[in-house]
């Protein structure tokens, strides 16, 4: 038998990637610690952090505006399933973090669709898994893109999530300020 023969089938491993949108990249480069160019290979048990501080996130944004620790992705599997999922959890104690439409407060967390838009504040993440077999690990492919996400996509326009963190989920809202009383709220 030849070495070919012996060797053990290869697995095809789940990809999430992850298309980057922020208005002030370009100028402040908000993701330039972030590696564009290639697949990381991650182990599925490792929770993943993306934020500002370097010594706790794997994923680090430059920018003051991003809290130390924005959020986490954490793989998981599903009873009954073969392939990994993954949950998305909010740290950022200050704002809150929209996927797709829900609103997720601090330590909020849920299971991610296999195509999904997460925003907080000016920055968009458009959310990708392509399935594999391996449970082992999991890659991540970032792609930048030059334009916001939510028009390119098709998303329904909403807008930024406030610094604040407050965000109201079934308002709409004019562009026009609105004048209201205290006891509105």
């Amino acid at each position: 038998m030849s070495n070919f023969e012996d060797a053990d089938t290869e697995e095809t491993v789940t990809c999430l990637q992850v298309t980057v949108y922020h208005p002030g990249h370009l100028q402040r480069g908000i993701f330039q610690l972030i590696n564009f160019s290639k697949r990381e290979k991650l182990p599925s048990s490792e929770v993943v952090k993306f934020g500002r501080n370097s010594s706790i996130c794997h994923y680090i944004f430059l920018d003051k505006q991003a809290s130390r620790v924005q959020f986490s992705l954490h793989a998981f599997k599903q009873f009954n399933s073969s392939v990994l999922s993954f949950e998305i959890k909010n740290l950022s104690k200050k704002t809150s973090l929209i996927v797709d439409s829900q609103e997720l407060g601090y330590l909020n967390k849920m299971d991610l669709p296999y195509r999904c838009m997460v925003r907080f504040g000016e920055y968009q993440f458009l959310l990708e898994k392509e399935d594999g077999e391996s449970v082992e690990s999991f890659e991540t492919q970032f792609v930048f893109s030059p334009r916001p996400l939510l028009q390119e996509n098709s998303w329904p326009a909403q807008s930024p999530v406030p610094e604040d963190g407050s965000f109201l989920s079934g308002s709409t809202q004019s562009s026009f300020p609105t004048e209201m009383d205290e006891n509105e709220w």
